[in-house]
């Protein structure tokens, strides 16, 4: 098992409660259907705040990192549906990672998810990913968790777009995620905490790092909307 594609699109930010029912309403039934129409784009998945907090991570799998520069997803992003117009605005501290799949193990659909954006220090990138990728494989196998997964961003060459402007010009980006997937929230946390901390012993080569947990909201694929 392994995340679908070579690519993914992963986002976080926080909605209010007051929001969270039609948030949650229209993100299920009419925008994961929406982008899962869009060729390339292979499942859609959303968790939200472990204890219940605001915050909302979104992970879309792709085929390829073309597909973030794609017609058709550049046409979707210029035209909010009015439902959408509505509700960007409460995407709250919008940050958008639009990624290559450096390395995926196990799977990638869980109870729980734990994510880490993170900067690596340019002089150690080869040595600590070296390191880490062995590590990112065990724990995948460890009980408690069901895969862990390491995205790199790239900016896709598109100009700024309609939703964007709604949200207010301000999205922000990450340069590395890593994301791991688990069933029991404690082991997960242990085991995601234990593999950093291993892979970066030789050198603290990792800047600007926050691990934050979340649970599964909704999940769905192509097949499910067509």
């Amino acid at each position: 098992m392994a995340m679908r594609g070579s690519a993914a699109l992963a986002m976080w930010w926080t909605m209010a409660a007051t929001m969270r029912r039609e948030f949650e309403h229209w993100h299920s039934h009419e925008h994961f259907p929406e982008r899962l129409r869009i060729p390339g784009f292979l499942r859609a998945s959303r968790w939200l705040d472990v204890d219940g907090g605001d915050g909302v991570f979104v992970l879309y799998e792709l085929a390829s990192h073309d597909v973030l520069a794609s017609p058709a997803y550049v046409a979707r992003l210029n035209a909010p549906t009015p439902w959408s117009t509505a509700l960007m605005p409460h995407h709250r501290g919008m940050l958008r990672a639009q990624c290559h799949v450096d390395a995926s193990f196990g799977g990638v659909i869980a109870r729980h998810a734990m994510t880490l954006r993170f900067t690596l220090d340019a002089d150690r990138i080869d040595a600590f990913i070296e390191s880490l990728l062995p590590r990112m494989k065990q724990a995948s196998t460890e009980a408690g968790v069901a895969g862990a997964h390491l995205l790199r961003h790239q900016a896709p060459a598109i100009a700024p777009t309609t939703e964007q402007a709604i949200r207010g010009g301000t999205d922000r980006s990450a340069d590395r995620v890593l994301i791991v997937c688990g069933y029991a929230r404690d082991a997960l946390r242990d085991v995601a905490r234990a593999l950093i901390a291993d892979a970066d012993s030789n050198d603290a080569c990792i800047r600007d790092g926050d691990w934050q947990a979340f649970t599964l909201s909704a999940s769905a694929i192509g097949d499910d909307v067509a």
